[in-house]
């Protein structure tokens, strides 16, 4: 084969559990929870499960109260948000020793720009050197773009690597659901279905104009795009900058009286004002996420007058974001998110 410029997308396998099975060989072999304070009885979700938790149905957002009802066995622990994020950056640096361009997109994953005649040798590289110096396993996918990378990964899983470029495409996606794009979700894909589109295939031959008209003249350009497989090849090591700072609580008891939302909206976004300060950046944008009982969430935001990190203008933005809700139902869990403009560079 000739050299040419690939993107491997690096993830690493099921990685939270992995952090905390390392941390507690026992564990190995057997279902591993992690989410909350690691009490099922408790209002919170799986962050995630591992391979054993999952076939019996256990999966990343689901309750854990329903976690333990289908896997009943299971370890449930506390999510260590600092100890994953020690072992990311280890896994990080590994990859930064390698002969690529590495793009962190995640605690547990990575593009890498690399120019070979061999991307299932490097690929294997990738995936053997993690193992050998963090003890992690990964799957690596292969692409002649991000998109392709990122979704061949998931053929890779666990512990694979995969290829999937302009030559296979066809082969692989077209008769797959609109939703196993990255970055279709399932509102998306209904609204793509009143359109007829429901599969990769329907959606790269879909009319441009029609979908421009549904879901705007840059979204819907996007999506058809996206239904022929085509994405950036650009891999960049520019340090990633957070667009947002957010903090959530779930409520042990449900919230009924809308004084008590709003009391509990503020505490939120102070704290979230708080973070915006430190990061020496101002927000421009404020929303609030609103659980309702039963399980029914929604978001509503607003634009802040100015770009500002001035607490009480923030939590003025969250109070103006929650009004645009009608609290008639209880609530379980409130979120507050203060969003950021581009960083200086522009990047």
């Amino acid at each position: 084969m000739s050299e040419q410029d690939w993107v491997l997308h690096v993830d690493l396998d099921q990685f939270i559990a992995a952090v905390e099975v390392a941390r507690r060989p026992e564990l190995r072999g057997r279902p591993v929870v992690v989410g909350g304070n690691g009490d099922p009885t408790e209002r919170a979700v799986v962050a995630t499960a591992s391979y054993e938790a999952r076939a019996f149905g256990v999966h990343s957002g689901m309750p854990l109260k329903v976690a333990v009802k289908k896997c009943p066995d299971a370890v449930f622990l506390p999510s260590d948000g600092p100890a994953y994020e020690a072992v990311s950056a280890r896994v990080m640096d590994v990859l930064r020793e390698l002969p690529v361009v590495v793009e962190v997109i995640g605690w547990d994953e990575a593009f890498l720009g690399a120019r070979t005649d061999d991307p299932e040798a490097l690929a294997a590289l990738v995936r053997d050197r993690v193992e050998e110096e963090t003890g992690l396993s990964c799957s690596v996918g292969i692409g002649d773009n991000k998109l392709r990378a990122k979704l061949a990964t998931g053929f890779a899983k666990p512990a694979g690597i995969y290829r999937l470029t302009k030559h296979n495409w066809v082969e692989v996606m077209a008769d797959r659901p609109v939703a196993a794009l990255w970055g279709i979700g399932g509102r998306t894909s209904a609204k793509l279905a009143e359109l007829g589109v429901r599969t990769v295939a329907d959606l790269g031959r879909a009319d441009p104009d029609a979908l421009a008209l549904r879901f705007g003249p840059a979204i819907g350009p996007h999506l058809r795009r996206l239904g022929l497989g085509a994405g950036e090849t650009e891999v960049s090591a520019t340090p990633w900058v957070a667009r947002s700072r957010s903090r959530e609580t779930t409520f042990q008891q449900d919230l009924a009286d809308p004084a008590d939302v709003r009391e509990q909206v503020l505490v939120i976004a102070r704290r979230v004002a708080l973070d915006v300060r430190a990061e020496g950046r101002p927000a421009l944008r404020v929303a609030v996420k609103v659980r309702f009982v039963p399980f029914f969430t929604a978001t509503r935001s607003v634009t802040l007058p100015v770009p500002t990190d001035d607490v009480e203008a923030i939590e003025r933005g969250a109070l103006a974001a929650l009004a645009k809700f009608e609290l008639t139902r209880a609530v379980r869990l409130l979120g507050v998110r203060a969003e950021f403009g581009p960083p200086p560079d522009g990047s």
